[in-house]
């Protein structure tokens, strides 16, 4: 079995209840509350400012010349792609610095990014590789199945856009790619911790959906 079937294999209850989460569902109908996305955004923002940042390293770190372009075109992809709508989304919505810094980071963006960063400091590149594969996979994957229908909400919209074209599949496709030889070169135990580090990743996506949902804050606070 390839490293992508059995980690969507192990990962499929996660991966599932994504597409069907009412964060997703609403962006799909336009009934997605404002504050709700509005939340979501706040805390993408740690989230991919990490997940840039982890790219580089893992660029940095790696010894596999695939690896290290892969990772470091990942991270250019990022500033050009996600992260410059995000800062149109801040503009038009009004979000500037001081609620960027009023706005704690919820437990779940903490804690995903932790788990990013765990897999490079306690395991080793080729497991944190795996780790960073939901995310962009999972999004590709939303978005071309929510651009079958669109949004009326035009904000919406733009963000299912962001992930629903041709040259996202294909990055998408090229990295499981990459991944599966990285897989197939490792050690079982290696094997095992990327299927892990997979799995981990998938539940922290459907969690993030349900924490920009629930507004979720740490336990005593407001």
């Amino acid at each position: 079995m390839t490293f992508t079937e059995k980690a969507m294999e192990v990962s499929k209850r996660y991966w599932q209840g994504s597409f069907e989460h009412p964060f997703v569902t609403g962006l799909q109908d336009g009934t997605l509350g404002d504050s709700i996305f509005r939340y979501y955004l706040l805390q993408d923002r740690y989230y991919l400012e990490h997940f840039s940042k982890l790219y580089q390293i893992i660029s940095d770190a790696s010894d596999d010349a695939e690896v290290k372009e892969l990772m470091r075109r990942n991270s250019q992809h990022l500033a050009e792609g996600e992260q410059l709508i995000r800062e149109e989304f801040f503009q038009e919505l009004g979000i500037d610095e001081e609620e960027i810094k009023n706005t704690p980071i919820a437990p779940t963006a903490y804690n995903y990014v932790s788990h990013l960063y765990r897999q490079l400091a306690e395991k080793n590149v080729v497991v944190a590789c795996a780790g960073m594969l939901p995310c962009p996979w999972l999004y590709q994957a939303i978005g071309e199945q929510l651009i079958k229908q669109g949004s009326p909400h035009e904000m919406y919209q733009r963000w299912i856009m962001t992930y629903a074209g041709e040259d996202s599949k294909e990055a998408v496709q090229y990295e499981c790619g990459v991944i599966e030889r990285l897989y197939e070169e490792a050690t079982d135990e290696t094997k095992e911790e990327m299927i892990e580090a997979f799995y981990r990743s998938c539940q922290f996506e459907y969690l993030f959906w349900e924490m920009a949902y629930t507004h979720e804050t740490w336990k005593l606070e407001g």
